[in-house]
């Protein structure tokens, strides 16, 4: 008896860990195979289960013409993920009473904030955070000049014809202004205070300014043409050392994109993701107080489910709602999602794939989280 129990242990030992090889393998050979159907030239995935990372992996190229393999330390331009950086910067000053959600934008940016169709109906930092401001981004969003009054005749342009709060649209010039207004509150370059007060507390690598980070460990982002040939984007990365040069702080702002510019690897964008599944706490580190973490995950538009710079995604897994994220730019497409109740969640980025018009939820990131699903968590 005494051998028989001796000689099952080693066996009980290692069920977890053959176990944890055979779902490995079967993620492999799925997201291989999503990869080949849309072509992905790279993809990098974290899987969090249980509270912590429980899978995390990169698959192709980092640099498709030198056929450079894709490394856990490169750092990708996630795009429009980057909002709920700034938005989360805000929940930092709402903590130290620097401004208000239902403060005038106008009063924090110093220059008229109103949709000319809606003259007496004050548009809101609340408003600005969750799209709901009547903004849009009809004449650009990386100069404030195209909004300001004194600066661009054409300035009511950038409103649309319903009342500000009354419905959602997405606004890049939303968070490109919001980064200005946080400047003007902190008198920080934006880019500092996120790094500062975000990243350096999280022990995360990355930021907003491209010329403070290491361009060996940048990711080249890959469109592709109607012939499915692929073209490397050369301004993902452009240097911004010349407007930094003459950079006025809390109006110049945009041109460190707060709407989209953070850089910042797959796995450290996980942990970034688990402060906020813990409400504003990971490992020790809070960021943000709860409160304010919850309302960063409320919807202010029912209609659309987005909050503040986090949407409330339905139609990602059949069945479930995941809070969370997307970013596409420059041939990039990046998804972070989590449900904050079950501890799961998932970073999938890709630099490149061929992806059919729809406007759907895009369909590469939506397979990957769904195998991702099936394979760990289901």
């Amino acid at each position: 008896m005494k051998k028989t129990i001796i000689s099952l242990l080693p066996l009980t030992l290692l069920l977890p860990v053959l176990l944890f090889g055979q779902r490995a393998s079967e993620i492999d050979q799925k997201l291989q195979a999503i990869m080949q159907r849309y072509q992905a030239i790279g993809l990098s995935v974290v899987l969090v289960k249980n509270n912590q990372i429980d899978f995390h992996k990169n698959y192709g190229y980092k640099n498709i013409k030198d056929k450079t393999p894709l490394q856990e330390n490169d750092i990708f331009r996630i795009a429009s993920i980057s909002k709920s950086f700034t938005a989360t910067a805000f929940m930092q000053l709402l903590k130290q009473g620097l401004c208000s959600l239902d403060d005038d934008f106008g009063d924090l940016i110093g220059f008229p904030i109103r949709n000319p169709n809606y003259p007496e109906v004050k548009i809101t930092l609340r408003m600005v955070l969750s799209h709901t401001s009547s903004m849009n981004d009809k004449n650009g969003y990386f100069n404030l000049d195209v909004i300001n009054p004194s600066k661009n005749p054409n300035w009511k342009d950038s409103y649309n014809s319903y009342a500000p709060g009354s419905r959602y649209q997405y606004c890049n010039l939303n968070f490109n202004m919001a980064g200005a207004v946080l400047e003007k509150l902190t008198q920080m370059r934006f880019d500092n205070y996120i790094s500062k007060n975000i990243l350096k507390p999280l022990q995360l690598y990355g930021g907003y300014c491209v010329d403070s980070l290491d361009h060996s460990r940048l990711v080249p982002l890959y469109s592709f043409d109607e012939k499915a040939n692929f073209i490397e984007e050369a301004n993902a990365y452009a240097p911004r050392r010349d407007e930094l040069a003459t950079y006025h702080l809390g109006y110049t702002t945009p041109i460190l994109s707060p709407t989209g510019g953070m850089k910042i690897s797959a796995l450290d964008l996980a942990k970034y993701m688990l402060m906020h599944m813990n409400y504003g706490t990971t490992k020790g580190k809070k960021i943000m107080d709860k409160k304010y973490a919850k309302i960063m995950q409320t919807a202010v538009n029912k209609q659309s489910g987005y909050g503040l710079a986090i949407m409330n995604e339905s139609s990602i897994i059949p069945g479930l709602t995941l809070t969370g994220h997307t970013g596409s730019a420059y041939g990039l497409y990046s998804a972070l999602f989590f449900n904050p109740t079950k501890k799961y969640g998932f970073v999938v980025i890709t630099n490149g794939c061929n992806l059919p018009d729809s406007d759907n939820f895009n369909p590469l990131l939506k397979d990957c989280i769904q195998a991702l699903y099936d394979s760990f968590i289901k």
